[in-house]
């Protein structure tokens, strides 16, 4: 993953700003007590880094790849509306 990939998902799944407080304040035990940014600068994989977001916030497996990746409305057997 690319560091711009994990800042989409970020931005994506907490908003700008809430994404920018967690990246500098929230401590993922997962990756021994550093924060987003601390992880990151010791060089963690950002895909490991968000996945230890992911579980530290509780973000539903459906959420975790992406906007992209979403299921299109109406896509999950229900009717679509034109």
């Amino acid at each position: 993953m690319r560091m711009s990939h994990f800042w989409t998902l970020m931005n994506d799944e907490f908003g700008q700003a809430y994404a920018g407080s967690l990246a500098r304040d929230h401590v993922l035990h997962a990756l021994s007590g550093r924060t987003v940014l601390q992880a990151i600068e010791d060089g963690v994989p950002p895909r490991d880094v968000w996945e230890a977001i992911c579980e530290d916030m509780e973000v539903p497996a459906e959420r975790r790849l992406g906007r992209s990746a979403r299921p299109a409305r109406g896509a999950q057997g229900g009717q679509t509306h034109r």
